[in-house]
């Protein structure tokens, strides 16, 4: 078993390796984690020493396959968690992050697989991200960022990138959710901001907000 400071620091691992499909540098993993490389080689160590990582000097860690799926577990409970503190306990999808991060850290197979049943086994959080089913298994949709798409563009906001509570705050006030339509109507060249329609309302969004919405292909 994981403590809850090993378990923070294999998520960040499989994240930043994008599911274990690139190595991790060190100062990444520092940066990600808001430590020093001393800590992180601390870390590393004992991650290696209970084989849910693999370090090579100069490329850098990756979880490997029973990391992936310690990882994979910590994920799930959180967005469970975050889908059950938006849906059942009227929470804003702004302010689940920091809750789910210390509740994802209970133990109980059998309090997460009851809770998924609660929650009716939804296979999305509030942010839209997906969540790993029992087995570790996550259904993917095509997406892409709406900063890449250009005027004409219509589609369905399927997830937010960024958990930042700012950003999530101005997307709910614009109505830029999981589920909804949206249009590119126009896209500026100069900053690559754009005017975009979502419902019957129109807004003039950022570079740094649009690159934060993953839409339909």
């Amino acid at each position: 078993m994981l403590s809850l400071t090993e378990e923070n620091y294999l998520k960040a691992i499989y994240h930043l390796s994008d599911g274990g499909t690139k190595s991790v540098l060190t100062n990444e993993l520092a940066e990600a984690m808001s430590t020093k490389a001393a800590s992180v080689t601390d870390m590393i160590k004992k991650l290696s020493v209970k084989e849910v990582i693999t370090y090579e000097k100069y490329y850098g860690v990756n979880v490997t396959t029973a990391g992936k799926t310690k990882a994979l577990h910590v994920i799930r409970k959180h967005r469970l968690w975050e889908t059950f503190l938006v849906q059942t306990l009227g929470f804003n999808w702004d302010e689940v992050h920091e809750v789910a991060e210390e509740l994802e850290h209970i133990h109980s197979i059998r309090l997460i697989d009851k809770l998924d049943e609660f929650l009716g086994f939804p296979k999305a959080d509030p942010h839209g991200d997906p969540i790993p089913d029992g087995k570790g298994k996550i259904s993917t949709r095509p997406q892409v960022s709406l900063d890449q798409l250009g005027e004409g563009y219509q589609g369905i906001i399927i997830a937010v990138k960024d958990s930042d509570s700012n950003l999530l705050k101005y997307l709910d006030k614009i109505g830029a959710k999981p589920g909804r339509k949206i249009k590119v109507a126009g896209k500026e060249e100069y900053d690559e901001s754009m005017e975009v329609h979502i419902g019957d309302k129109k807004f003039f969004i950022s570079k740094e907000v649009s690159k934060n919405i993953l839409v339909t292909q």
